[in-house]
């Protein structure tokens, strides 16, 4: 027997591109109902973004694509800053092991990427891609929004979502539709990119290059197996029309043995990137997500891992909502803590922009002179930082210990084997605890709570330890702690029970079953709304 909705789609995503299409995954594997328009007809073949840290390499794993990054990708080795005369100002050393179980930097070249999301959203069968239709207009009314699509001959037609979400890029027609402003810093220059596929493999140390040289600042960066990106900036003066011909392009790779002998130029154009947010994320029904939402220099390498970031937070936060489980207002916490987080983003790259794009002699002098006086006496890399925390939203209130951080990955020996948290425990909600028989300890009515949610209970012991109680409990499960990882993580914040949202952010901490009882009652609290309890 079908079921009639006075909808189409659970969730119509405007725009394809790799944050869209993870969006699109994320739902439909939670078992939604996806439709994605996209404006393009054919899938977009040039790269844009070249690299993502460690952290967005886990999120895209959650899209179910993680046996296949190792394929399109290459580890970054680090990330330095130079001068003009070839002085280290910024060192950072990349690990191949992050925190969060991959490398701290991945190389890519972005449409591969757009390939392995593609034949993921195909392969479920939640998802309705429409090629070559543009949305023209949109209107909420009565629990849904209606959207005005064309093809392109012009033929127009309507799909109705009960949320629609703007993955449309730096020229959102659902951001200027909905009438959000952006808040732009003003800081903005123009570049020459240019893409190469080399002809013979090259090492190059560090894998990306700064060079903080007044006469040219220039970019050096992998962009995955076989292909490297070059970026140059426009100098004051110079014309934007002489500095996108082709020729000057290969006269600037040329010193750094990049010549038509040696390489394909993929792409060579200019571009201006700015630092600008939206100021509202969602209104109504419609919320925004990516470069619909933000734009950001590209000095940290934070732009797509930012929309990667966007797409996680929002994913289950929508499918809770759909389901019943969490009141619509928790989608503003999608906002409060996604606008923060990617304003910081923005400052820091901004504040790296400044270092650069320095063109005069004398202020990149004085620059140098006051960055290598503050690094005298360090000769070693640095490490990079941890994902920036979550400092409001969703979170165990009062936050204690660990709660907005993202989890650090370790090992664990669990029924599926042995190898990384999230592939032997599974994705979701996590209550990860030392104390015996959680379930007991929680009783029938938060445990019923946990279920609804999907969440993962996971009882972790010591090596050789005896387990008590978890192990016969249905969706509960007994992991062995391999490493000591997990158990030296909590005992750092004097917690014997982690609570783990589904975008891997800590919701909150507890010490004993006690403590442990209250974040799970306070998680419900915040979702909002009553679940149905279901004691066995």
């Amino acid at each position: 027997m079908s079921t009639t909705h006075p909808y189409d789609t659970d969730v119509a995503i405007v725009g394809n591109g790799p944050i869209g299409a993870a969006l699109s995954v994320l739902l439909a594997q939670r078992g939604r109902r996806v439709t994605v328009l996209e404006r393009r007809p054919r899938p977009y073949v040039l790269p844009r973004a070249t690299s993502f840290d460690g952290e967005t390499a886990r999120l895209l794993a959650a899209t179910g694509i993680g046996d296949r990054l190792g394929g399109i990708t290459e580890p970054a080795t680090g990330y330095q800053w130079r001068t003009a005369a070839g002085r280290t100002l910024l060192d950072i050393a990349f690990s191949p092991e992050g925190r969060y179980g991959w490398p701290d930097a991945n190389t890519m070249h972005q449409p591969t990427l757009e390939e392995l999301l593609a034949a993921r959203a195909a392969a479920l069968p939640g998802i309705s891609l429409l090629r070559g239709h543009r949305v023209v207009d949109l209107t909420e009314r009565d629990e849904q929004v209606t959207l005005t699509v064309e093809d392109g001959d012009g033929t127009s037609q309507t799909v109705r979502a009960r949320w629609v979400v703007g993955c449309d890029g730096a020229n959102s027609f659902v951001r200027e539709h909905l009438g959000v402003a952006m808040t732009d810093l003003g800081f903005s220059y123009e570049w020459l990119l240019c893409d190469v596929e080399l002809h013979e493999p090259r090492e190059f140390t560090p894998t990306n290059v700064q060079i903080c040289d007044p006469a040219r600042p220039t970019t050096l960066v992998g962009s995955g197996p076989g292909h490297r990106r070059w970026e140059f900036m426009r100098l004051p003066g110079e014309s934007s029309a002489e500095l996108n011909k082709e020729e000057t392009a290969w006269r600037l790779l040329k010193p750094f043995g990049v010549t038509p002998d040696t390489a394909t130029l993929l792409r060579s154009t200019t571009y201006i990137f700015r630092a600008a947010w939206a100021d509202e994320w969602r209104a109504g029904r419609v919320l925004l997500a990516g470069d619909a939402a933000h734009l950001m220099p590209p000095f940290a390498g934070q732009g797509m891992c930012s929309g990667i970031r966007d797409v996680a937070n929002l994913a289950w936060k929508l499918d809770l909502t759909l389901r019943g489980l969490a009141d619509a207002a928790v989608l503003d916490t999608y906002a409060e803590e996604r606008r923060q987080h990617v304003k910081d983003s923005i400052l820091s790259s901004v504040q790296l922009g400044r270092v650069i794009c320095v063109t005069d002699p004398e202020a990149a002098e004085e620059r140098d002179a006051t960055v290598l006086a503050g690094r005298r006496g360090r000769t070693e890399p640095g490490a990079p930082e941890p994902a920036k925390p979550l400092s409001a939203g969703l979170l165990h209130g009062p936050s204690g210990a660990l709660a907005g951080a993202v989890v650090p990955q370790g090992r664990v020996s669990g029924p599926g084997g042995t190898g990384l948290f999230d592939e032997v425990v599974g994705r979701g909600f996590v209550l990860l605890t030392t104390d015996d028989d959680p379930r007991a300890a929680l009783g029938a009515e938060r445990w019923s709570f946990l279920t609804a949610l999907d969440t993962h209970v996971v009882r972790l012991s010591a090596p050789g330890e005896t387990s008590a109680g978890a192990a016969d409990v249905v969706d509960a499960v007994d992991a062995v702690d391999v490493d000591g990882f997990y158990r030296a993580y909590l005992a750092e914040s004097g917690a014997s029970a982690v609570l783990i949202r589904p975008d891997y952010h800590v919701f909150g901490t507890a010490d004993g079953p006690e403590e442990t009882a209250g974040l799970v009652d306070d998680l419900r609290s915040r979702l909002g709304t009553a679940v149905t309890v279901l004691v066995n």
